[in-house]
């Protein structure tokens, strides 16, 4: 059996219409739209209905998403009655159990038919975003709010969270965020997503399975230790100082370096921007100076390139977000993209299932009683 790459890096385990990386030209395209045209242009909407799709949708086909993810943004009671009780848990912990218990309660759980899938997935979209506010609002023993259905999907998560309507700037802002986050082809959420669909296991426990990878502070977190690292250091200055100190204690600085891209992440290119100007307006603008001295230490000493989770840490900062809902709110804007793969998946199914190359003791060992060991 050939040797492969350690964390299958470099290997190709499925094909896919659904994301396009280019790592070495700094190329991400969804369903070949390039990632800085939809920042651009798209609303996140017709970003989930072209992940789910493979196009865009005209008007009539955008407003019956936007219905579909307003009629569905209220979760089960018993579900409500979780968040309540879930206290100061882990939010991870809380969204990864919550998405889990929504099976129990949608009669379509076990039918398996595309059309029924397809609705499933608009559930989760709406659902999962209600969990992360709702839970975030009991938690702070905060009345829940409920959802404007005259507003968009970005906008009614900043509303339902912060129980203020965001102007169009902060709107547009959170929609962009939302956009770059929602795929990114094989990572590991989205693999391990994958695996169980090809099971044939329904979609609730792909999703589950693609959260609890996500958990993981290899995968998801990252940005979180990033505006930790900026608000600790409260000045550029102090900040390269700890940066210094990091590297020559061979500490990992979070928000550099991407297993994928060689080059610049296209994504960092938008948050970047959205950093400096939601700063600006909410009195944040020292988290982008200090982070962008930060970046620019980090290229001109260990030439790695900021990625994704960088620049989104002040931006979600200067939003209002509370640090631990950063993750959380990575699932909800990815779920778009786990959705797309499962529905993929089921489409044109072959169990998954790769060998290993195996590295124990040599076969045929002896058998030797164990009066003898």
């Amino acid at each position: 059996m050939a040797v492969t790459g350690a964390g299958l890096e470099g290997i190709i385990a499925a094909e896919s219409r659904i994301c396009y990386i280019d790592g070495d030209a700094g190329i991400l395209s969804y369903q070949g739209y390039n990632i800085h045209t939809l920042a651009e242009k798209a609303t996140f909407e017709e970003v989930i209905y072209l992940l789910w799709n493979g196009r865009l949708p005209n008007q009539i086909e955008l407003d019956q998403l936007k219905a579909a993810l307003v009629q569905h943004r209220p979760i089960p009671a018993d579900v409500a009655d979780f968040l309540q009780r879930s206290g100061k848990s882990a939010p991870m912990d809380v969204l990864r159990t919550a998405v889990s218990m929504l099976s129990l309660y949608d009669p379509q759980a076990k039918d398996m038919s595309p059309a029924a899938n397809q609705e499933k997935a608009a559930k989760l979209m709406a659902r999962t975003a209600t969990i992360v506010t709702g839970f975030d609002r009991l938690r702070n023993a905060k009345p829940v709010v409920e959802g404007d259905p005259k507003l968009g999907f970005a906008a009614n998560f900043l509303y339902t969270l912060t129980g203020n309507h965001p102007d169009e700037v902060m709107e547009r802002a959170f929609d962009v965020a939302l956009i770059l986050h929602a795929d990114h082809e094989l990572n590991a959420s989205t693999f391990a997503a994958r695996v169980i669909a090809a099971t044939l296991s329904d979609i609730y426990s792909a999703v589950t399975g693609g959260i609890g990878a996500l958990k993981g502070p290899l995968h998801g977190g990252a940005n979180e230790e990033v505006i930790k690292m900026l608000l600790d250091a409260g000045s550029a200055d102090k900040a390269i100082e700890h940066v210094k100190y990091m590297l020559a204690n061979k500490q990992k600085v979070p928000g550099f370096g991407h297993r994928v891209y060689h080059t610049t992440d296209p994504r960092a290119t938008h948050l970047k921007e959205l950093s400096q100007e939601i700063g600006k307006r909410t009195g944040h603008v020292n988290l982008y100076e200090t982070s962008r001295e930060i970046e620019q230490y980090i290229k001109e000493t260990k030439k790695l390139n900021a990625n994704v989770d960088f620049y989104s840490a002040s931006t979600y900062y200067s939003l209002g977000i509370p640090i631990d809902l950063f993750t959380p709110i990575f699932a909800v804007s990815r779920m778009s993209g786990w959705t797309a793969h499962v529905l993929e998946q089921y489409h044109n199914n072959r169990l998954i299932r790769p060998r290993a190359e195996y590295t124990g003791l040599p076969v045929g060992q002896p058998w030797v009683p164990i009066e003898q060991r």
